[in-house]
């Protein structure tokens, strides 16, 4: 028997309403939440147009055969940075003006697969084997009204499509319960002379990982209080029913990870010949959403874990495009540079007590965080919905010719200017030797050392 998928009501009328302007078919993604009896859809969004020369030359099913992996992908890695945790692209849909064949089946199922590999490149974290594995693709012909949903298994290359169900209903994530934690970073990545030859992103990804370690097996509070995996999250308390008691469905977490080894193990400093080094520092506000039937704590706190990662990696990232983007010139000698990392909004969804978010560097306007939900997502805001959940007193870019400053002197080296919840890059290059020890602490500022030849 195949998966079934619990749909949001709105979700249908929003694709009913989809128009193909001419097109010989409208794609897009579908968003929700897996769970192990069945899957909840909570967002369809339409990837953006892409205009493309001689489009009207084409034959309506070369188009289809022509379908644009590329664009897609973007658009869904686009798309997943602004999901807060819990939620994931759980499939793609395709409208189309004439039923489809076999052949196109396939160009569905490469396009699945495509967008699965895209975002899981960019991930920290791994799915269980325990996880539902199957995404979704959702064929609609607008001119039969004919639905067909089938599922494949991501981790199976080979698999085939399987049938699934597809079933609406109202008001589907009404009472979604939340989970907030504010997360202190502090990571201190050291850049060894081997790794030279990459690149600075590359660098920084790779010592995110090890940090992710420790994110994994650190010991979640919730509510003050830890609770067995397999415990019913709502346990204890009322469950939610209806509107009214949704926005109170909400539960703070703490994160305590460990900082020594365990006794059984030997605790060594190694020496290591370095480029420079790179530290993350600051605080980040996550989130995460699960749905209120018979939640798990282990669905929950695996949840939160993922939107902790997620948001760290996200920003490191969209910093490295801004800067590419705007070609900001690299520091030479001992130049020390600071860079600001976007800080976290949130926006609601209608009808829902789920939020998705954006990332918004210092100078810009609400209106441009308004415009990319528009984009990305399709469906309108209102800016006073905007929810910042992080403030920046200031965005500031430094840089210092002192090359016999300390690399552990870092405190010194931070802008005199007061900063709540930020998270700051710092870039400097100068000559020596570090020693990396096996500790980790905890806190959103990034600053990068690093050496020119």
């Amino acid at each position: 028997m195949g998966r079934t998928y619990i749909v949001e009501e709105t979700i249908g009328q929003y694709l009913t309403n989809l128009s193909l302007q001419g097109k010989s078919f409208v794609s897009g993604l579908l968003i929700g939440q897996c769970s192990s009896q069945k899957d909840y859809v909570i967002l369809a969004t339409r990837t953006p147009p892409k205009e493309e020369r001689n489009e009207n030359l084409k034959h309506p099913k070369d188009q289809l055969d022509n379908l644009d992996e590329e664009w897609a992908t973007e658009h869904a890695n686009q798309v997943s940075r602004m999901l807060p945790g819990g939620l994931l692209v759980l499939g793609i849909f395709i409208i189309t003006t004439l039923e489809m064949g076999n052949d196109f089946q396939n160009t569905l199922r490469r396009l699945v697969f495509a967008v699965e590999k895209s975002m899981n490149k960019k991930r920290l974290w791994s799915f269980t084997e325990e996880e539902v594995s199957d995404r979704v693709t959702l064929h609609i012909c607008s001119s039969t009204k004919k639905i067909l949903c089938r599922t494949y298994d991501i981790h199976d290359p080979k698999s085939s499509a399987k049938p699934a169900d597809w079933k609406y209903q109202n008001g589907l994530s009404t009472s979604w319960l939340s989970l907030e934690c504010t997360v202190h970073i502090n990571i201190h990545i050291p850049l060894s002379t081997t790794s030279v030859s990459y690149t600075l992103e590359k660098n920084t990804k790779n010592g995110l990982a090890r940090w992710a370690k420790q994110i994994e097996n650190g010991i979640y509070l919730i509510n003050g209080q830890v609770k067995a995996e397999d415990c019913d999250l709502l346990e204890g308390q009322k469950k939610p029913r209806g509107n009214a008691q949704a926005s109170s469905c909400s539960f703070d977490v703490r994160v305590l990870t460990q900082l020594l080894l365990n006794s059984d193990h030997r605790s060594t400093a190694t020496v290591q010949i370095c480029s420079g080094s790179v530290n993350l520092k600051g605080a980040v506000k996550c989130r995460a959403y699960i749905h209120s039937n018979k939640p798990k704590v282990k669905d929950a706190v695996q949840a939160v874990k993922r939107d902790i990662l997620n948001t760290v990696a996200d920003r490191c990232e969209i910093l490295f495009e801004d800067l590419l983007l705007n070609e900001i010139p690299e520091k030479k000698d001992s130049e020390k540079e600071f860079h600001i990392l976007p800080h976290r909004v949130f926006v609601p969804i209608p009808g829902s007590t789920v939020m998705l978010c954006d990332y918004k560097f210092g100078d810009e306007s609400a209106e441009e965080i308004r415009d990319h939900f528009i984009e990305m997502l399709d469906h309108r805001i209102q800016i006073e919905d905007l929810e910042i959940a992080e403030e920046i007193n200031t965005a500031f870019l430094s840089s210092s010719m002192n090359s016999e400053a300390p690399l552990d002197n870092r405190d010194d080296e931070q802008p005199k200017e007061p900063m709540q919840t930020t998270i700051v890059l710092k870039i400097r290059q100068n000559m020596g030797m570090i020693a990396a020890f096996a500790v980790a602490l905890l806190a959103v500022g990034i600053s990068f050392h690093y050496f020119s030849d």
